[in-house]
């Protein structure tokens, strides 16, 4: 099975237009709108390295930090490894979830 690999790194913002014209200013990529299924926000595409998502900031468990996702085969192997691990599963779902590390640092974890 591969490795998880990071995929997306995604930023709240209590601006979201600011926030990608900053993003898109320093990375000069532009940040689209997500596709059904991505969640709310924009993100960047195409790129050989991790996407940078925004969104606009919230209360949930990935909408108030910078929170990195990591690519997966298969993520109900994937979070059970967490928990094996010593971590937690925050937010289960189908295509994503959200974590927290044995130190409680929250990070993703979604399909590839």
């Amino acid at each position: 099975m591969p490795e998880p690999r990071p995929a997306l790194i995604e930023f709240p913002a209590d601006d979201p237009q600011r926030a990608r014209r900053f993003w898109g200013g320093l990375l000069g990529a532009k940040l689209e709108a997500r596709a059904e299924g991505e969640g709310e926000g924009w993100q960047t595409r195409g790129a050989a390295a991790a996407a940078v998502g925004v969104h606009a900031r919230g209360r949930g468990p990935g909408d108030s930090f910078s929170l990195p996702y990591l690519s997966v085969d298969d993520l109900g192997a994937a979070l059970e490894r967490v928990e094996s691990l010593g971590g937690s599963v925050i937010h289960p779902g189908e295509r994503w979830a959200i974590c927290r590390d044995s130190e409680g640092s929250p990070f993703g974890l979604a399909l590839r």
